[in-house]
């Protein structure tokens, strides 16, 4: 795959900069629900409202908006004298939904390519864009996993978002991921004598991962991004992926994470490496392609979830540039779905993550879509994403449910999600922090 055109990046570079000269996210034209919160209150009705930790569904459902908190939920709520009314029709109000594995610093490409080419700071503002799109897609927080060689610049990212400068979902950020010298993450396959830069962040034993996660913590990042294995193979049916740090070397860097207080994400597709995993404790193994029944009885003891990031394989396979690719890469498919649908009999815990970036930001509820067709139902998933996400994301109680005193991260999708999870995919309303960022089209309604 080619890198992107030059002329598509002058395009984001405009909307970004377009974005910058406005001052704020806010439309010129936006009325008093788009403006910060401050006192304001506003209710949202719709047709239904769904009470993801018990699966119910209210009919009709009524959210009190006060400030950039929620108030009271219910089929109906106190209307103060004053609040707006926002009528979302025959909708069903949601959480914002969270996204546990995004990479904002990738877009559809040659990776390896654009990660040397592109310059860090033409990386960001693309990032910038990245995150406005995924916002609009209803994903109202996110955990990056990496910036893929850009350091970190995640966190001014997050930080503009945090400030009102620029729209975007609420972000944990890790900067780098962290990898060994030659790891799945190096610059391994080019000319040697040009001495073309990792990824990630070398460390090659525990004294090494602990100096490199006291340097990414001192740059602002908010948890720690490891890869335990890679380069993935399958061979006639059998997966192999050598990993890269030992259970010891990880529970180092679980330790000194806990010091920090935050966690440590792992990229594991595969044995031993995700058994390492599981072993030191780590806060959530992402891709998991394949699990022992020794790791998954850890994962479910020690409440690990997998998070499988189905999406990105599935667009591999779709825009491969060859027939042998893209006969690999729906191979791995199939293993990693035969393989989760074990993962599913065993009861281990799930999040949900798409990988997106290498395929379109603001597309990745497809990822939901994809776990219900390999097994889980619509519930499941909503639960995994809104209740397991917050959770992984260290904002349980804050966010994934609509409750008094949670943020007011609302979404509105057409018809009933339990029914069909593909709903998720159309989202029409978003509400981050009690500011409208998406409304619904006359149409929607």
């Amino acid at each position: 795959m080619k890198p992107i055109p030059a002329r598509l990046t002058r395009i984001a570079l405009c909307s970004i900069g377009s974005l910058l000269s406005a001052g704020s996210i806010l439309d010129a034209r936006a009325d008093a629900a788009d403006a910060p919160p401050g006192d304001r209150q506003i209710v949202l009705h719709a047709a239904h409202l769904l009470d993801v930790a018990t699966g119910r569904l209210l009919s009709p459902g009524e959210v009190l908006i006060q400030g950039e908190r929620i108030g009271a939920v219910g089929t109906t709520v106190t209307h103060p004298p004053g609040a707006e009314l926002l009528d979302l029709g025959d909708t069903t109000l949601l959480p914002g939904l969270i996204d546990a594995h995004v990479h904002l610093f990738l877009h559809p490409g040659a990776e390896d390519l654009q990660t040397v080419e592109e310059s860090v700071p033409q990386r960001t503002l693309l990032a910038a864009v990245a995150a406005k799109q995924d916002l609009l897609g209803g994903f109202t927080a996110e955990r990056d996993m990496g910036t893929e060689g850009a350091g970190s610049a995640d966190t001014a990212v997050r930080n503009a978002i945090n400030a009102g400068l620029i729209p975007g979902p609420r972000l944990r950020v890790s900067g780098n991921a962290i990898d060994i010298l030659g790891g799945h993450e190096d610059a391994t396959k080019f000319n040697p004598a040009q001495h073309v830069l990792s990824n990630a962040d070398y460390a090659n034993n525990a004294a090494e991962l602990v100096a490199t996660i006291r340097e990414q913590h001192k740059q602002g990042s908010d948890f720690v991004k490891i890869y335990e294995t890679g380069h993935d193979q399958l061979h006639d049916g059998v997966f192999s992926t050598p990993y890269q740090y030992s259970t010891e070397e990880l529970q180092a860097a679980v330790v000194e994470a806990a010091r920090l207080g935050t966690v440590v994400g792992v990229h594991a597709n595969g044995e031993p490496g995700t058994l390492y995993a599981a072993r030191a404790g780590v806060a959530s193994i992402d891709h998991a392609a394949q699990l022992s029944d020794e790791t998954m009885a850890l994962m479910k003891t020690k409440h690990i979830p997998a998070v499988p990031t189905f999406a990105v394989i599935e667009y591999f396979a779709a825009h491969a540039a060859t027939a042998a690719e893209a006969a690999r890469d729906h191979a791995m498919l199939d293993f990693k779905i035969k393989e989760f649908k074990r993962e599913i009999a065993a009861g281990i815990p799930f999040a949900v993550g798409s990988d997106v970036g290498p395929f379109p930001h603001g597309t990745q509820a497809r990822e939901l879509v994809l776990m219900v067709e390999y097994g889980m139902s619509p519930l499941a998933v909503l639960q995994a994403d809104l209740l397991n996400g917050a959770k992984l994301l260290g904002w349980a109680g804050q966010i994934g449910e609509l409750k008094p005193g949670y943020y007011a991260d609302v979404i509105a999708v057409p018809g009933n999600p339990l029914e069909d999870i593909s709903a998720v995919e159309h989202v029409g309303f978003v509400m981050k922090g009690g500011v409208v960022v998406k409304r619904l089209s006359s149409d929607e309604r």
